[in-house]
């Protein structure tokens, strides 16, 4: 009978190390606090829980979260792969600036982008004034979300497909070129298939930063309750109040439907994999 090893083998000093430092960190900063909050809510009981999410105010509010977090990986996950695209197929004037300002909303605090956007997209703002006699409300209204969400979640997209489309070899475009298709259906058929575990990966680290943003929305969002209210604002509002329970209850929800879209993309990523093995 063959015994079950919890880790193999290597031929690397240090295997048992690393593996039990890695076990030691992902507890601390990642397991540990999941397990609070569940162990939170265990302690307050389902019937609370529910009393708590079940109300229109927290309902609309998760809604709102997922809703524009989902918008905005869309467009960063299409507009991620153009300039991806564009960065590693073209040489241009300047794509070294536009390449290290891609990273630029990892560096600049999420709080400064929120009023840097909110200052550029209100009523009276320099692109604001122009846009609120044509009936267009950015700031303080939700595509004020989706552009900070946007903001926030682009570099994630592109930071993962480029290099993933800097390995493709052109050679597999001409033979495919060769062998008589067109310039789309190559892209189509034979670039895109390649990518889509890179976008799918692009587009997962994107929802998951954007379902939790905070600094940068509250800025522009306006918070009016039950219209641009998001769920991560709600429970500062709760904490505040000391009303941890209701807290918990927020939160619990949030990780649970992040839990099962993260769950489906990833199931959608192994059989992206599995299909271009096959194929």
């Amino acid at each position: 009978m063959r015994a079950f090893r919890l880790l193999a083998p290597s031929p690397l000093p240090g295997a048992g190390l690393s593996f039990g430092i890695m076990i030691a960190m992902l507890s601390a900063v990642v397991l540990l606090p999941i397990m609070a909050l569940i162990g939170q809510g265990l302690i307050t009981g389902p019937a609370a829980l529910w009393q708590v999410v079940g109300t229109p105010r927290v309902l609309s509010a998760l809604a709102l979260s997922f809703r524009a977090a989902l918008i905005a990986s869309v467009f960063n996950l299409i507009f991620g792969l153009l300039l991806a695209w564009g960065l590693v197929r073209y040489r241009f004037w300047g794509r070294r600036v536009i390449d290290a300002a891609i990273d630029l909303p990892f560096a600049l605090p999420t709080a400064v982008a929120g009023i840097a956007l909110t200052a550029l997209y209100a009523p009276n703002g320099a692109f604001g004034q122009w846009l609120a006699p044509l009936g267009l409300k950015i700031a303080y209204a939700e595509p004020g979300i989706w552009l900070a969400l946007i903001f926030i979640g682009l570099p994630f997209v592109v930071r993962t497909v480029q290099p993933v489309m800097e390995e493709i070899d052109r050679e597999v475009e001409e033979a495919s070129a060769t062998l008589g298709a067109g310039r789309f259906y190559t892209l189509r058929r034979v670039v895109l298939p390649m990518l889509s575990p890179a976008l799918l990966t692009g587009f997962a680290l994107a929802l998951a930063r954007s379902v939790g943003e905070y600094g940068s929305v509250i800025f522009i969002a306006g918070n009016l309750p039950f219209k641009t209210e998001i769920a991560p604002l709600l429970i500062v509002i709760r904490l505040e109040e000391f009303n941890y329970g209701a807290a918990t209850a927020i939160g619990l929800a949030m990780l649970l439907i992040s839990f099962a879209m993260l769950l489906l993309i990833n199931a959608l990523q192994v059989w992206s994999r599995r299909r271009i093995g096959n194929v």
